[in-house]
Order: structure tokens, then sequence, then C-alpha cells
């Protein structure tokens, strides 16, 4: 039985993405069977091509394709709904997320006997960006941290590790990929947090400028806000979140 998925969102990453492969399938070699899926958000370089190459080596590696981009909540969407495993880690297409910091997402999952745990979030230290984007990073950190009390310090981290089924159970939204920690929470779910590493992207540029994140933060954490709010109060039975979660709209 295949233990981990591990789900990339990637798109235009062709420089980065087959390195990227290859050093999850170096870090993970303890954690056998597990499957590598990327999931390719209308690229419009030879992504598909190079993956689809390596793929013919690499058995447990799946590609699957978006014919347009839908952005890294909906790859992510993508992914978790293919994935065979119980436990799905997630990091960014980029190469700026090590791959030998996937264990350290993966251990709090897979050693939890009491199944409350349902998020295993990553939160980077000596990030590798810009001043501009760590700046604007830090400001968005802080008022949604004052908004969503979600007690989390980096909700941007594409290093993330969750339960499947928990994960399928919340509200899809485009973006919700940056709320996942206040998400889990209000769903009754406990959250672990995990420092992690960053590195400088290799090749390629970001998909994102510091203003389109800025326009789509503002509006996405007041609806979320509300999606907190409307959560109505319970304590969760032992050893399950709570019921009754809003169905996910498909990817």
């Amino acid at each position: 039985m295949t233990k981990l998925s591990i789900v990339i969102p990637a798109r235009n990453e062709a420089e980065n993405i087959v390195a990227l492969v290859e050093g999850i399938d170096r870090a993970l070699d303890a954690h056998r069977p597990f499957e590598i899926i990327v999931v390719d958000d209308g690229s419009t370089d030879a992504s598909v091509s190079v993956l689809r190459e390596r793929a013919r080596t690499l058995p447990h590696l799946r590609v699957i394709r978006h014919d347009r981009s839908g952005g890294q909540s909906a790859a992510v969407h993508t992914g978790t709904l293919a994935a065979t495993a119980p436990i799905v880690l997630t990091l960014d297409g980029d190469g700026q997320n090590p791959p030998e910091e996937l264990p350290k997402l993966a251990a709090p999952l897979l050693a939890d006997t009491t199944g409350r745990i349902g998020l295993v979030a990553g939160q980077r230290v000596g990030r590798q960006d810009t001043l501009s984007k760590k700046w604007a990073s830090k400001f968005a950190n802080s008022l949604r941290a004052w908004v969503l009390k979600d007690d989390t310090r980096d909700t941007g981290c594409g290093l993330k590790g969750f339960r499947r089924e928990a994960f399928l159970a919340l509200p899809y939204f485009d973006h919700m990929h940056r709320y996942l920690p206040a998400l889990f929470k209000r769903d009754g779910w406990e959250i672990a947090h995990v420092d992690v590493a960053h590195k400088a992207r290799g090749a390629g540029r970001s998909n994102y400028s510091n203003l389109q994140r800025a326009l789509v933060g503002v509006v996405d954490l007041f609806g979320v806000a509300w999606l907190l709010r409307r959560r109505k109060k319970a304590r969760p039975l032992s050893g399950s979140p709570l019921s009754g979660s809003l169905p996910g709209d498909g990817a």
C-alpha cells in the first residue's frame, strides 16, 4: 500500500521540475512505497514533455495536466483527488522548497496514534527571496494571523502535510492553499508546525507578483473569516474531526 502521496503544483517549471522530482525520490527513500504526482497547471513550456520522459524510468511518478491554468489551489486539489495514499505532502514546483524537508512533514502524521493531527505546516526560516517579497509576506502573515487567529507564522510555505480525506472535506475555493491552518482548525483538527529551510529559485521566474498576491489576499482573508464565523462551535468527538464540513467543489 502506498504510504505517502507527494503532490507538486507546477506551471512553466521545465528547468526545475525534473531535478526536484529526483530530489524527492532520494529524500523519501526510507518511506517507500510512495508516489509523486506533478500537476502541470497549463504550462506553455516543455514541462510536460520532460516529466513524461522522466516517468519512463521512474514508475511512481505520475503527471496530470490542466488544459489551462487554474492556479495553485486548483492544482493541489486535483493532485489530492488523484492521490492513493492517506497522507499527502505538498511542495512548490520551483525548487525553493528543499525535498529533504519532506520527512519532517510526514513524521508527525505517521506517528500520530490519536488520529487528531490533520495538518503539518512548514514554516520557512532563512528565506531566500527579495526584500520586497519578504516584506510583503511578513505584512500579509501578520494581518492574517490577527484576523484568523490560526497560530501559524507562515501560511505561504508550500511545504505541508495533511490527511487526504480531511483536506477534501474542506470548502474549496481559489487560493485556499494559503489558509489551510485556519480551515483545518475550523474543522476541529490539531495543527503541527515544523521549521523548514528555503532555497533561492534556480531558474525561471515566479508566476505571481506581490501586487497580485495583495489584491486577492484581501478578498480571500475576509471570505475565510466569514467561513470561520459560520462554523458552529462544538467539541470534536474523540479521535475525529468535527463532522458536517462544507463540501468542496471540484478542481
